[in-house]
């Protein structure tokens, strides 16, 4: 049985940062792309960054880039989002995600095959 479970999301002034981790059962992410999404009230979700399997590669949204940092550690079956510089912007649910059909980066939600439940991140000004 696969699970994916977010945590580090909260409450954090604008300029602050946050550290959100992704662990991961069922599976190992050693062959595995991951990716994280985020969906803000009233807005489409959105792709925020991914990491290939290796973690050798990654990919960011542009409104994101420069500020966050994807990374991964396959030992502990675990992804990491850290968030910088964080903006009234970035307020949202935040989603992490298994990739099992690549092991390079994509930002397609299709692609995706497993999710997490989100964690809430709020930024206030």
């Amino acid at each position: 049985q696969v699970q994916l479970v977010e945590s580090g999301g909260g409450l954090v002034q604008a300029g602050g940062s946050l550290r959100l981790s992704c662990a991961a059962s069922g599976l190992t992410f050693s062959r595995y792309a991951m990716g994280w999404f985020r969906q803000a009230p009233g807005k489409e979700r959105e792709f925020v960054a991914s990491i290939s399997w290796s973690g050798s590669r990654t990919l960011y949204a542009d409104s994101v880039k420069g500020r966050f940092t994807i990374s991964r550690d396959n030992a502990k079956n675990t992804v990491y989002l850290q968030m910088n510089s964080l903006k009234t912007e970035d307020t949202a649910i935040y989603y992490c995600g298994v990739a099992a059909r690549t092991i390079g980066v994509t930002d397609t939600p299709t692609m995706y095959d497993y999710w997490g439940q989100g964690t809430q991140v709020t930024v206030s000004s």
